[in-house]
């Protein structure tokens, strides 16, 4: 078998982690076409290992153990625009596109759909994968297909937005089909229109402070950015996986017993007679706000109590020890489980 990309052994698996944790990987491989994918997945085949498919590093922290296989990190590029109409284009971005690359070469068009999904961090493979989502707008608003590679059949496939099985920041390719397909390419349909209020609150929020009434998609993404930067650590400064807990949904009813002790409880009101709680409140109010755990070297972040800091943590246990501590406050005071978003490799 001849291989066309480089493959690396015993590879720090920190440095493919924004958390900046984790073991050794046997093998590692950056791939920037679909031949080296194919190579890359004979090569793991030839020697009967187990294989991954990663981005950037930004929703995933390695355990401490390592991973016995061979590690595919995607530098697949490419952003192609299919204009349907004058007000209406199908666009085509390379996995390994860094994301918010991508939604500013969106907006610059004009285009609407995945502007409030700025500055998000990590490749554009990984999108479909979390259902990436914020401020209202999630990647199943838009998706129409991605291009992957099934490592079941060895072959590239087409699979559509219904059957992504894409649900609150889930989909397919994080549960029943975990580890089974390396997405190739994403297309969006996406529109030339300003978006309509209301708003997420903290951008409605934000345009009635600042006087804002001309609703563009580069107004939204300043915003957004505007919202972020001052709330959220950059990765690149400080190790950090994001929001580090979805935020839960729960039954109105078990909302309304909650609201009786705690009347300013916010919440979102949901179809199916359900509720969403942040978790961000959740988690200052168990007593985590800009909490330094010196055992741990764990820390939650200033000014957004979701986002959980390696500040000086030497190892993923003591991430998951300082989770649980978290996990458990929550679940005692309100008797509320929290969901962990960013994944930990290799799931057991």
């Amino acid at each position: 078998m001849i291989i066309t990309m480089q493959i690396q052994e015993n590879v720090e698996l920190a440095k493919y982690s924004t958390m900046g944790l984790g073991g050794k990987a046997r093998y590692l491989t950056e791939i920037s076409s679909r031949g080296e994918l194919i190579d890359a997945c004979e090569f793991a085949k030839s020697k009967e290992l187990p294989c991954l498919a990663v981005g950037s590093g930004s929703n995933i922290t390695w355990r401490d153990e390592g991973y016995p296989g061979l590690i595919i990190i995607s530098d697949i590029k490419g952003i192609e625009f299919e204009w349907q109409t004058e007000d209406e284009a199908l666009v085509t971005i390379g996995s390994g596109e860094i994301w918010d690359n991508a939604v500013e070469a969106c907006v610059s068009e004009g285009l609407s759909g995945i502007e409030a999904l700025s500055l998000i961090p990590g490749k554009v493979g990984a999108t479909p994968v979390q259902n990436v989502g914020a401020y209202g707008q999630e990647i199943a608003d838009t998706l129409v297909q991605l291009e992957a590679y099934d490592m079941k059949s060895d072959a590239i496939v087409t699979i559509s937005n219904q059957d992504c099985g894409f649900g609150y920041r889930t989909s397919r390719f994080k549960t029943t089909d975990r580890g089974r397909f390396f997405i190739i390419t994403i297309t969006l349909k996406l529109k030339k229109v300003n978006p309509q209020p209301p708003f997420y609150s903290a951008l409605e929020n934000y345009f009635k402070e600042r006087n804002i009434t001309d609703f563009t998609p580069q107004a939204i993404r300043d915003a957004v950015i505007d919202i972020r930067s001052h709330k959220l650590p950059n990765p690149k400064d400080v190790h950090n996986n994001g929001s580090f807990f979805a935020n839960p949904i729960i039954s109105v009813t078990k909302f309304q017993q909650l609201q009786q002790d705690y009347p300013d409880l916010p919440h979102w009101t949901l179809e199916n007679d359900m509720v969403k709680i942040p978790a961000a409140w959740l988690i200052e109010k168990s007593g985590y706000k800009d909490y330094h755990d010196e055992h741990t070297g764990m820390a939650t972040w200033a000014n957004q109590p979701l986002v959980l800091v390696n500040e000086h943590a030497k190892t993923t246990k003591d991430l998951m020890e300082f989770r649980d501590k978290i996990v458990k406050e929550v679940k005692d005071k309100f008797d509320i489980d929290l969901v962990q978003e960013p994944e930990i490799l290799p799931v057991k």
